[in-house]
């Protein structure tokens, strides 16, 4: 006789939601002192639009060659965010991981969709025992798509037969939100672990 599965899956986005990751985490302590220089250089040298070019594929050495050829006297510093990519993660976000631990005991499905580079990836999946809870992790690096783009929420529920009706879908990025929810996904918009958890109690899910 099969199990009754459960009503709901729950799809979690990690940086931002489960884990706690930032640049400046490691770039505080290689501008000591000097909050302005750090903020200039996340702002003109390691960008968040070069950033997101990693996770959806590029690789890191020609990330760093196209950086370096315009700041070579930065090139320790651009090349850091690679090789020092684990002192960007502060820890895990606590008493996020508490209800992803809930929703697990309870039997819920869980699955996570995250903008990551397929070359840092590895650092978290080394560090953090929650990811091994989830059924199937989708990481945009590997598959060259990046949230919001519609084809990679697409992916998530045509390759686990998901129903996007059926599917709650967690984020601290907006847009990424709205992609979802564009799709039937019931999207949910991260700010507080304790906002996420009433959010889930109010469709029975906790």
């Amino acid at each position: 006789m099969n199990a009754v599965q459960p009503d709901w899956t729950v799809v979690f986005d990690l940086g931002g939601v489960l884990i706690d990751w930032n640049p400046r985490h490691l770039y505080r302590k290689l501008f000591p002192g000097d909050e302005a220089g750090m903020e200039h250089f996340l702002a003109n040298v390691c960008t968040s639009e070069w950033n997101v070019c990693q996770d959806a594929g590029r690789p890191f050495a020609e990330a760093y060659a196209l950086l370096t050829a315009d700041h070579p006297d930065k090139r320790h510093l651009i090349e850091a965010w690679g090789a020092r990519f684990d002192e960007m993660m502060a820890g895990a976000i606590e008493d996020s991981v508490a209800i992803l631990a809930e929703l697990r005991a309870r039997g819920t499905p869980l699955y996570a969709l995250s903008n990551w580079s397929d070359e840092t990836f590895p650092h978290a999946w080394k560090r953090f025992e929650f990811l091994h809870w989830f059924r199937h992790i989708v990481v945009s690096g590997r598959l060259k798509l990046i949230k919001p783009d519609p084809r990679i929420f697409r992916h998530l529920l045509e390759s686990f037969q998901l129903e996007a009706q059926r599917t709650i879908f967690v984020d601290d990025a907006r847009h990424n939100v709205e992609a979802a929810a564009a799709l039937g996904m019931q999207a949910i918009h991260f700010t507080t672990p304790a906002a996420l958890r009433a959010s889930l109690e109010a469709l029975r899910v906790l």
